[in-house]
């Protein structure tokens, strides 16, 4: 018989069977068959990449799913973790309505060391007010009298380190008021002092250079010696109340020289003061022999100034000296 010409014949190469008879069925329970194909779809895709990359489409999610069997493909939402090293260490917040100050005078708070206490510290604000003191009266042009106050100034700041150690009252506190005071007086003060002396012989730019070095190595020789090892024995380089007081003596004296070796002068004490060379301190100088000590006294009776400048010379010449000593007892 002829077959009908609305059926299609099945080919060799075709993989699924030809006409009606295979998209009838599919057709009329489609959507089984699609639930069905979903499912080993979803079966294969486990196998491959793990259950919980497969999930199933939006549109059938209002749908009952014990019917067919997908109630293990629902939708797990995942909520974000933050991951916690256990390598980092939480730091505790400072608590600042517990902190205290340190107290400005260590150990026993006895009125009698209070009183030692505040007895020194007066003596380091005397040097502060006496140094502030001979900058207004170097302003006012009376040289002489503001080198005498800068010498005032040298002999209280002396005089507070020693009643410090002397009493036992020597602290942290002390040493940074009498650090600050040594600058206004030392590195402002002196300065101003210098500049004034010299600012009548010499050119009024070598005189504020002159000045101006004056109160930058100052500045840095304090603070060197805030931060670095303490010396019974030497200074690393001049100190900075001994260039103030060679400086006002200077003025005092008046120095027969002229002005422009008054600059050089100054500027090489300031150098000197930054420089790393050793100085003896006075407590060494002051344990030479007595018979040492009458050369400077005779010499300063017969002519004061020549004494002044070969006692200054000498003392600057004695660091390199020093210096080069310890250079070869170490090679």
């Amino acid at each position: 018989m002829p077959r009908a010409p609305w059926r299609r014949r099945r080919t060799t190469d075709s993989p699924r069977p030809a006409g009606r008879s295979w998209t009838g069925p599919l057709r009329r329970s489609g959507t089984l068959a699609r639930q069905v194909l979903l499912v080993r779809v979803g079966r294969r895709g486990t196998q491959l990449h793990g259950a919980a990359d497969v999930l199933p489409e939006p549109r059938y999610q209002d749908r009952p799913r014990r019917r067919y069997g997908l109630q293990r493909f629902h939708r797990v939402r995942l909520e974000p973790i933050t991951p916690v090293s256990p390598a980092v260490v939480p730091t505790p917040v400072p608590d600042e309505s517990a902190a205290t100050p340190a107290p400005l005078l260590p150990g026993e708070r006895t009125t009698a060391r209070r009183m030692k206490f505040a007895l020194v510290n007066a003596c380091t604000l005397a040097s502060l007010v006496l140094g502030i003191n001979a900058i207004f009266v170097a302003m006012q042009g009376d040289v002489r009298l503001a080198a005498l106050l800068l010498i005032a100034c040298v002999a209280f700041d002396g005089l507070d380190g020693a009643l410090a150690r002397k009493l036992g009252v020597a602290s942290p506190f002390g040493a940074q008021m009498d650090s600050l005071a040594d600058m206004c007086s030392f590195g402002l003060a002196a300065p101003v002092v210098v500049y004034a002396s010299l600012v009548g012989s010499v050119p009024t730019a070598a005189a504020a250079v002159a000045a101006a070095l004056v109160a930058a190595c100052a500045a840095i020789r304090l603070a060197r010696f805030n931060v670095s090892p303490q010396d019974g024995r030497f200074f690393c380089g001049v100190p900075t109340t001994m260039a103030a007081a060679v400086l006002a003596l200077m003025v005092v004296i008046g120095m027969p020289v002229p002005g422009a070796v008054q600059v050089a002068g100054v500027a090489l004490l300031a150098f000197t003061m930054v420089s790393s060379f050793p100085y003896a301190k006075l407590a060494r100088l002051v344990k030479l022999p007595p018979w040492v000590w009458f050369a400077p006294v005779i010499g300063a009776l017969i002519d004061v100034r020549l004494t002044f400048g070969l006692i200054v010379v000498g003392y600057l010449i004695s660091g390199p000296v020093l210096w080069l000593r310890q250079r070869r007892t170490i090679a």
